[in-house]
């Protein structure tokens, strides 16, 4: 479902961008190795969200995928090519 793939990778990227502006915001008034935590939390983040955002789910057909149907979409060396 592409809709929910794409709802969490904006939620995981708002988190992201919500605890990096509010660690050097404010909290870093409070305490800077809190800040710091915060930021390596938001560095991890991204690769997560993306990996999320590109994961394939049961129902997806991706470009790799071959096709259905007689010969599973492989030509036979007697095929020609179109153009040619």
């Amino acid at each position: 479902m592409y809709a929910r793939r794409r709802h969490a990778y904006f939620l995981l990227m708002g988190t992201c961008l919500a605890l990096f502006v509010s660690a050097w915001a404010f909290v870093r008034l409070w305490s800077v190795p809190v800040a710091v935590g915060m930021c390596v939390v938001a560095m991890v983040i991204p690769p997560l969200a993306a990996m999320v955002a590109n994961r394939k789910g049961p129902e997806d057909r991706w470009w790799d995928d071959p096709p259905d149907g007689p010969g599973g979409g492989k030509r036979n060396g007697n095929e020609r090519r179109r153009g040619q």
